[in-house]
């Protein structure tokens, strides 16, 4: 479903994955009929026969993803082992479904008997902050989340000092911490690592990646694209209705994608009534013979109407910013709407033009970021949780779940943070978005 672009393949040693210590304790999923894992199965992180060729021709060895799964024997005792989970950064479709995974498999797989959900993110795990103390999660508690949007724990943005956070570990005996959200939060739970070890502790942190936008490296989709994929399809043939129900007529639909434009380019695909598709990885210009709004000109000319879907991060050089730019609590650029920004320049070049013309601009984004979890993000979120808590189980930290060559993986912090990962503009999806909508390649003007 998505492609993207690739950073340099990762060293062996990038690909080693943190442990505690030995594991000795036998896996209470022995007589179970589990298959277990062994440590030596790994999962190629190039995936074409050309690469994998040549680099043993060069005598060089393969680099390799550690297999996630359950192991027969763990590092933590489940009897005496308190869990917690934290969920931080945006809301986004299966927060719940990964909570009630990281539950389910702790409690009813290994009898894990206190499990925390540690309240409002990172700021909850904090002792300066006056939030409310963690909760105590039991069955009937997470039993059904996963039928509703949001998250149960609340979320919060921005950082927090590590040492107050390993404090607050320390003193709700935590021994495994599983840690849902995206970039920003995977650097906190690095650092949080950090403290963890120069203290000699023997907590685990797992994280598992969460980001609607789909571009975190080294993880081939991460959970909340499809649902957003899906319900951007009713704001698109609205847009769409629009559109032809007027002379000249513009459906604008802004969709989220920061920095990566997988929702904006898989919704276009799945709609197939989307004429531009506008996205970060790909410049355009407004002005120009070539550029966008003379494209559009054009077409409704030609057709009379036209749907436009734009990823809020795309088109971000065009619009005028003041100087010093805002940051979000997480250090993010709050981005201009380009949305809005948009319509006012389609609608004062088509006026320019005399043609006489109606847009209308839709933004579900807020909508589409807090619905449940479709059925092939909530499948996918199970098993997540399930893999982080048997690496967790198993003495592993400082480390994401990921998803790769169709594998579940182990995958250090330190790399799924090293760079973002990107649409990539020379690849099969964007040719077949090109292809789909019948937009000019390039709109350079």
């Amino acid at each position: 479903m998505v492609e993207e672009r690739l950073a340099a393949l990762p060293t062996p040693d990038d690909l080693e994955v943190a442990r505690l210590g030995e594991a000795r304790i036998p896996s209470p999923l022995r007589g179970s009929g589990t298959r277990f894992v062994d440590d030596t199965n790994k999962v190629l992180a190039c995936s074409e026969a050309g690469e994998a060729e040549s680099r043993r021709g060069r005598g060089e060895s393969l680099p390799a993803f550690e297999a996630a799964g359950p192991r027969s024997d763990l590092f933590f005792d489940p009897d005496t082992t308190g869990c917690g989970i934290v969920t931080c950064g945006g809301l986004c479709p299966g927060l719940n479904d990964v909570i009630r995974s990281l539950f389910m498999t702790a409690r009813h797989q290994y009898d894990v008997r206190r499990i925390l959900g540690f309240r409002y993110g990172y700021a909850g795990l904090s002792s300066k902050n006056s939030y409310a103390e963690p909760l105590f999660l039991e069955t009937e508690t997470v039993g059904r989340a996963h039928r509703l949007g949001g998250t149960l724990l609340g979320s919060s943005r921005g950082a927090q000092d590590p040492n107050e956070m390993v404090d607050t570990l320390v003193a709700w005996k935590i021994g495994a911490l599983f840690v849902v959200g995206g970039d920003g939060t995977l650097r906190g739970a690095s650092r949080l690592c950090g403290e963890i070890e120069r203290r000699g502790l023997k907590i685990s942190v797992i994280a598992v990646p969460k980001t609607i936008d789909n571009d975190l490296m080294w993880t081939q989709r991460t959970f909340g694209l499809s649902t957003a994929v899906e319900a951007a399809q009713l704001p698109i043939a609205a847009a769409h209705n629009e559109a032809k129900g007027a002379w000249n007529g513009v459906g604008l639909v802004k969709l989220m994608g920061r920095h990566a434009g997988f929702i904006a380019a898989n919704a276009t695909l799945a709609s197939g009534d989307v004429n531009y598709c506008l996205v970060p990885e790909v410049p355009f210009s407004l002005g120009g013979e070539g550029g966008f709004l003379s494209t559009l000109e054009r077409r409704l000319k030609k057709r009379r109407h036209a749907v436009v879907v734009v990823a809020e991060g795309a088109g971000q050089d065009l619009v005028e910013h003041s100087a010093g730019a805002e940051t979000d609590a997480s250090g993010n650029v709050r981005l201009r709407d380009i949305g809005i920004f948009l319509k006012e320049r389609i609608e004062g070049h088509l006026t320019s033009r005399q043609m006489d013309h109606t847009v209308k601009y839709i933004d579900p984004s807020y909508t589409i970021r807090s619905l449940p979890a479709n059925s092939m993000d909530s499948a996918f979120c199970q098993v997540l949780g399930q893999h982080a808590v048997h690496a967790a189980m198993a003495g592993r930290t400082d480390m994401m779940v990921g998803f790769w060559n169709h594998r579940f993986t182990h995958v250090p912090l330190h790399l799924a943070v090293a760079s973002r990962k990107e649409l990539d503009p020379h690849g099969e999806i964007w040719q077949r978005v090109v292809q789909t909508t019948g937009q000019p390649a390039d709109m350079m003007g």
